[in-house]
């Protein structure tokens, strides 16, 4: 599955660098961007926006992230002249831009599907900031029958402990198992909720899950983590 993204807001430099903080966490996905007036002043462009579905024309579908109303309209507009073929490739996301592009952009780099990517990005209208779960296991090693919970914990080495950027690789990881896995009591594929706990060097990052492919889950996360996540001021 390959989703395209395309952002559209009133400033060309505004699209550009959320594309280029999305592309960070996403290498593989596509993206497109419409920003600013055709003679490059500050608004919206028909043809930009009808330009930028069309450069995603070879993707699985389309999902369209706006900076202000006026944005919306005139991704409507272009809309209204696509094929219905065409049409029912975009989908259009009201998610606040920069949080929105990431989480989506995450989803889709994990093979998301369209509406999977959409749900995404509109995760990021607000993610909630538990304490945690109630207890953690005090074990460096998942513990448990595959069956059950597994668990383990880890300590954050790299200095910006869990950022943006290992944040997406955590949930990209995450992605590959089939298994429900929550980190510190959030949702271990959700970026924008795991970006919330802002959880800091030494911090100590606990790991449930569930399902078929538990052990392994987190087997891999806890390696990932005591890894750095490949920073170079990893310990």
């Amino acid at each position: 599955m390959s989703v395209g993204i395309l952002v559209v807001s009133h400033s060309a430099k505004i699209a550009e660098g959320v594309v280029e903080l999305a592309a960070q966490m996403a290498p593989d996905v596509r993206f497109a961007t419409a920003g600013g007036t055709d003679d490059g002043g500050i608004g919206t462009s028909f043809e930009a926006v009808t330009d930028g579905i069309a450069a995603l024309g070879d993707t699985d579908g389309v999902v369209v992230l706006c900076d202000l109303g006026s944005a919306y309209l005139t991704t409507d507009t272009a809309l209204d002249f696509l094929t219905d073929d065409d049409r029912g490739r975009v989908h259009v996301s009201h998610a606040p831009l920069v949080e929105g592009t990431v989480a989506a952009a995450v989803a889709a780099q994990t093979g998301a599907d369209t509406d999977a990517v959409v749900a995404a990005s509109e995760s990021a209208g607000g993610a909630d900031t538990p304490d945690g779960p109630e207890s953690v296991p005090d074990s460096d090693t998942p513990a448990g029958p595959t069956t059950g919970v597994v668990s383990a914990t880890v300590e954050l080495v790299n200095a910006s402990g869990l950022h943006a950027r290992p944040a997406a690789e955590f949930v990209k990881t995450a992605a590959k198992y089939d298994a429900s896995v929550t980190v510190n009591g959030v949702d271990a594929k959700s970026l924008l909720a795991i970006m919330a706990l802002a959880l800091p060097q030494g911090a100590t990052v606990a790991i449930d899950a569930t399902g078929e492919d538990a052990r392994d889950a987190v087997e891999a996360l806890v390696a990932l983590t005591a890894s750095g996540f490949g920073e170079r001021d990893a310990e």
